[in-house]
């Protein structure tokens, strides 16, 4: 399928203020008939009207590089045409099969199941839950409980697993909370491995992944006041949290902690899952199995919603309607899906994202010469640059949206997010080329670096 839009969105282009005259009147719309929770358009003063890969297009004929796809939702980028066919093919078949058995969800399954370490395949289940990978988060919490019959979750600092109850009660933003009384009870939250603001003020010279050791400590402590936990939740990059990779360490000592104690390990992969770091699944680069993992965003590839939960069959131990959902049985999810991951093997997209990965790092890391910039990280195509007052070293969430805007004025789309909004983050599509990541990379240092305070 090639297109018109196709061959007009090859490079970024703004040719008026933004928001634009047309998208003006669309924003000014969506705010007297939307609620007040909508975010990307209050920092994105944008409507979108067409895209294709890497670019979209707003009503007013701005054409972006998009580094949010869809907040890592569209790992193939916008309007993938193989993906595009497969759900145009599956619609005149069956678009909605609640939990029932179909040709297109087995051929899901399989992809799935398919992109596992090998030890893991023939042990592992999936679960269909509702569209989102809060729910996702919130079926997994469910079966640990179920299957240990104990109550307390250990979750970290820094994390994010969802606005919905109990997901935002296992989240370490704290705001969202405040007007909300009377949390899920029994989570208990634990610094994670976030050496450039260890929580216990610390540095990796002088540190023994003391993080580790305090969690250990807890849990095995008679008078550390907290029951035997269910299950440990853990991102193994937090994405919401500023784009932090735990270290190694930390990571092994926790599953083997768990491990020892019998407590269950779930690996929240929503945003770092298919292939968003390099591996399809993060967890594989620390060589551990989890029990459970989560998953969601980007599983069909093209924006058609889904999430699973897979893990160990010997937690299968829920009843039947134990975690249920309408809208668990998406067809068209399923077709993209396992396209989705045909292509992925096919295209060596997990190859491009480590060699794009690479090519960010070498553009964006001499930035830590900059006075304002703490840190450079990421994984695969999963970045984040810190911003903060060198002076006092507080995130600076100002600069962050500054540049943010300047970016967005230059054509390209970045996200934020971190301690108070202060990390620059970029989501790009995974098989996004190295000529659209030299030119955007180049928009964010011009952004950073003629825009200080």
């Amino acid at each position: 399928m090639t297109s018109l839009v196709q061959h007009t969105m090859t490079e970024p282009r703004v040719d008026c203020d933004l928001p634009g005259p047309r998208s003006a009147e669309l924003l000014a719309r969506q705010e007297r008939r939307e609620s007040n929770a909508r975010t990307y358009p209050r920092h994105l003063p944008i409507a979108p009207a067409e895209a294709f890969g890497s670019f979209i297009r707003d009503v007013d004929g701005n054409v972006f590089i998009d580094f949010l796809a869809g907040a890592g939702v569209l790992s193939l980028g916008h309007n993938h045409p193989e993906l595009v066919r497969s759900v145009i093919a599956q619609l005149g078949l069956l678009t909605h099969g609640l939990d029932f058995p179909t040709p297109v969800k087995d051929d899901f399954i399989d992809a799935q199941l398919s992109m596992l370490p090998a030890e893991m395949r023939d042990r592992t289940k999936v679960h269909f839950c509702g569209p989102t990978g809060a729910n996702a988060v919130e079926a997994a919490v469910k079966l640990c409980k179920i299957a240990t019959g104990r109550g307390d979750i250990v979750t970290f600092q820094g994390g994010f697993h969802g606005s919905t109850h109990a997901a935002m009660a296992l989240s370490g933003l704290v705001a969202p909370k405040t007007a909300v009384p009377n949390g899920v009870p029994g989570t208990h939250f634990f610094p994670f491995s976030y050496c450039t603001r260890c929580p216990l003020d610390l540095s990796p010279t002088t540190c023994s992944t003391n993080c580790a050791t305090y969690l250990e400590r807890s849990l095995t402590d008679g008078n550390g006041g907290i029951p035997l936990p269910a299950a440990v939740i853990l991102e193994p990059v937090q994405g919401e949290g500023g784009v932090v990779p735990a270290t190694a360490d930390f990571v092994r000592r926790l599953r083997a902690i768990t491990r020892e104690l019998g407590i269950l390990l779930i690996v929240d992969e929503v945003q770092t899952g298919c292939g968003r770091t390099g591996t399809w699944f993060a967890f594989e680069q620390y060589g551990i199995e989890p029990d459970v993992i989560v998953a969601s965003k980007a599983l069909s590839g093209i924006g058609t919603p889904i999430a699973v939960i897979l893990y160990d069959e010997k937690l299968d131990t829920w009843a039947s309607g134990a975690h249920i959902g309408t809208f668990r049985g998406n067809q068209l999810a399923f077709a993209a899906g396992a396209e989705a991951v045909r292509i992925v093997r096919r295209d060596d997209v997990l190859g491009n994202v480590r060699r794009r990965g690479a090519q960010i790092s070498a553009r964006l890391t001499p930035l830590m010469a900059d006075p304002w910039v703490r840190e450079v990280r990421g994984r695969g195509l999963m970045w984040g640059v810190e911003l903060a007052d060198p002076d006092t070293g507080r995130p600076a969430g100002d600069f962050a949206e500054a540049v943010q805007s300047r970016a967005l004025r230059r054509g390209l789309i970045v996200e934020r997010g971190g301690r108070e909004d202060g990390v620059v983050r970029i989501l790009p599509p995974l098989n996004v080329t190295a000529d659209v990541v030299e030119t955007a990379c180049s928009i964010l240092v011009d952004a950073i670096e003629t825009g200080h305070p």
